[in-house]
C-alpha cells in the first residue's frame, strides 16, 4: 500500500494561483497512475485531474481544463496540481489518490487521505 499526504492548500482570491503537492510513501516502487479529486461542502467527491506513471498522459475534468496542470516527479514520489485563475467554485477539499485510467472519469482506488482545503474568495 502507498500512503499519500496532500499539502499546499489555503485561502486565495479569485484569479489567483496555488500549487498542491501529494507526497507518497510506502510502496512507492509500484508504478501508480495518480489523480486529484475534490469535494465541495455538501457535494460528492469529483474527479479533477489524473496522470499516468510515466507522465506521458494527462486527463482533466472539463471544469478545470486550461486552468489546472497535473505533473509528477517520480524521483521525489510527489504529484503536483498547479491551479491558475482560481474561481470561487473551485473551493473544496482536494484529495489525491492512486487511480485507474481505464475508466472515465478515472477512478480513485486507494485509501483516501485527509485532503487539503482550498478556499477561493470572490
Amino acid at each position: 500500500q502507498v500512503q499519500l499526504v496532500e499539502s499546499g492548500g489555503g485561502l486565495v482570491q479569485a484569479g489567483g494561483s496555488l500549487r498542491l503537492s501529494c507526497a507518497a510513501s510506502g510502496r512507492t516502487d509500484k508504478r501508480y497512475n495518480m489523480g486529484w479529486y475534490r469535494q465541495a461542502p455538501g457535494k460528492e467527491r469529483l474527479f479533477v485531474a489524473a496522470i499516468t506513471w510515466s507522465g506521458s498522459s494527462t486527463y482533466y475534468a472539463d471544469s478545470v481544463k486550461g486552468r489546472f496542470t497535473i505533473s509528477r516527479d517520480n524521483a521525489k514520489n510527489t504529484v503536483y496540481l498547479q491551479m491558475n485563475n482560481l474561481k470561487p467554485e473551485d473551493t473544496a477539499i482536494y484529495y489525491c489518490n492512486t487511480v485507474l485510467t481505464s475508466t472515465w472519469p478515472p477512478l480513485g482506488v486507494g485509501a483516501w487521505g485527509q485532503g487539503t482545503q482550498i478556499t477561493v474568495s470572490s
